[in-house]
Order: C-alpha cells, then sequence, then structure tokens
C-alpha cells in the first residue's frame, strides 16, 4: 500500500511545536546576514544596534556587556529567561510577541528550519553548544 502525503500535511509536520530541524551553520551564516545590519558575531564583534551575540547560547536575556537593553528585555532576563535553542527559535520567529517593547525592530524569521539554522551558526560562537 502506498500513502499520498500532501505538500500541506509535509508543512504542518514541519511547523509543529517542538519539532526538531537538522541545523545548517553555513546556511544559518547566509540567513544571519539579515541580522548583520543590528549584531555581530566572531572574534572581533562589535556593539551595534544590537548586542553582540557571541556566548549567546546560554545566557541571560539583557545580560550581554556594553549593549543598553530596552527595560522589556531587561526585565525578562531579571525574571530568568535564558537563551536556550527553544527560547531563540520563539524570540526569531516574532520578537515583538516573545518579549513585548524590546527594541529589535526586526519582523522575524517565520520559517522553523531558517530559526534552526541561525542557532547552529550562532553555536558556532557560543561556548555551550547544547
Amino acid at each position: 500500500m502506498r500513502l499520498k502525503i500532501s505538500g500541506a500535511a509535509v508543512t504542518l509536520a514541519l511547523c509543529l511545536p517542538g519539532q526538531a530541524f537538522a541545523q545548517d551553520a553555513a546556511k544559518g551564516e547566509t540567513i544571519f546576514k539579515k541580522c548583520q545590519i543590528c549584531h555581530d558575531v566572531g572574534p572581533s564583534a562589535k556593539v551595534k544596534i544590537g548586542p553582540i551575540l557571541n556566548d549567546v547560547i546560554g545566557r541571560k536575556a539583557g545580560a550581554s556587556a556594553g549593549f543598553k537593553y530596552s527595560p522589556a528585555m531587561k526585565e525578562v532576563g531579571e525574571k530568568g529567561l535564558v537563551w536556550t535553542d527553544e527560547n531563540i527559535s520563539k524570540y526569531l520567529e516574532n520578537p515583538r510577541d516573545f518579549v513585548p517593547k524590546n527594541k529589535m525592530a526586526f519582523v522575524g524569521l517565520k520559517k522553523a528550519d531558517e530559526r534552526a539554522d541561525v542557532i547552529a551558526f550562532l553555536k558556532k560562537y557560543s561556548a555551550e553548544k547544547k
């Protein structure tokens, strides 16, 4: 017996919460170019409009030295928000919904696989590689 799976079913399966995606750091580096206007990463990273993203994985929100965070971002960090893969993905999907009143103007990355790839790229510059 053959199963026929529609494109909509595949899309739905890929969008289910908790769905794991293969992470591709090389693709993530390309996607991260959308972020480079405001963020820097790497050995010679500098604070731009947004904070440096070195060691963001496992870091408390609103805690990167040398950056003036919004009160909203500081507050969620003080309440315990840590940048895990899951939290970064949710934030990148819709920054304004995940942390209302934060300064980030980026509309988000709607595709879960793109968010997973960006996270893989950021892990290259994070001590915590979980």
